[in-house]
């Protein structure tokens, strides 16, 4: 497994609610960059999963990130950024839009909204979730943000960070929350 070589503190954002999409009231949302280390590496998607896999995150998936805006209502997400660059929207309508690249990697707490606007021809993504909290895919809807808003605060914290661990940031930044 190939990861930074030194600890690396990740980029943080809170999202407020925009009506559509929630985001997380408590948990910010978390860009590493350069978070896995894929210099020189023929197989960065490998890389990616074999760390994703060692912290404990599960259930991965290989593609790009939809163009429209969504959402999880029920679960975190990690996705790590193997090949290509994209602009992507963080946090509907109130959110950022943000350059991502190879070697990123993103925490995305549950109701964080996300939103590909634009994306390299050679994009892959490689998507995991924690063990625990069940996977939905939520577009924006009035009935949806209703439980949505119900649900976010009960999705379990993970047990390690993605990138570094049960000694990463994700656990002293995650931890602290109300």
């Amino acid at each position: 497994m190939n990861v930074a070589t030194k600890l690396i503190e990740p980029h943080t954002f809170m999202f407020p609610d925009d009506g559509s999409i929630p985001n997380n009231p408590h948990l910010p949302f978390l860009i590493y960059r350069g978070g896995a280390d894929l210099k020189g590496n023929p197989n960065p998607e490998e890389v990616i999963e074999a760390m994703f896999a060692h912290h404990g995150w599960g259930d991965m998936w290989r593609n790009g990130i939809y163009a429209y805006p969504h959402y999880h209502s029920t679960i975190h997400e990690a996705m790590g950024i193997a090949r290509g660059r994209a602009r992507v929207r963080f946090g509907g309508k109130f959110g950022q839009e943000l350059a991502i690249e190879s070697g990123d990697v993103l925490v995305l707490p549950a109701g964080t909204g996300h939103q590909c606007l634009s994306a390299s021809s050679d994009l892959m993504v490689i998507g995991a979730y924690p063990p625990s909290g069940k996977y939905d895919l939520c577009r924006g809807s009035k009935a949806e943000h209703a439980k949505a808003i119900t649900a976010i605060p009960g999705v379990p914290l993970p047990p390690s960070d993605p990138v570094y661990g049960k000694a990463g940031p994700l656990m002293r930044l995650w931890r602290t929350r109300p």
